[in-house]
């Protein structure tokens, strides 16, 4: 594999992990490692932990599949291996 090709791949995996990062926060830690926490505050009745695990996250993963496909595209485009 070429110098642009582990550059491609590097940049890839960057972006896997960041993703991943984020939704392992979000899941893990917002969750279920800090729900007791966050359950001290109440949102429309009902305590806050609660309805990010059920509600919230669900939101952000929604958004890191947009976050994701855009950052692809360009990564795509930056190393001229995109499909048009």
């Amino acid at each position: 594999m070429d110098k642009s090709g582990q550059a491609y791949w590097y940049a890839v995996l960057k972006l896997v992990a960041g993703i991943l990062g984020v939704w392992a926060l979000v899941s893990y830690g917002f969750g279920i490692l800090l729900a007791p926490a966050l359950n001290n505050i109440m949102i429309g009745g009902y305590p806050f932990g609660f309805w990010w695990a059920q509600q919230g996250s669900m939101y952000v993963f929604i958004a890191l599949i947009f976050i994701y496909a855009r950052l692809m595209g360009n990564l795509d485009r930056k190393f001229d291996v995109h499909e048009e």
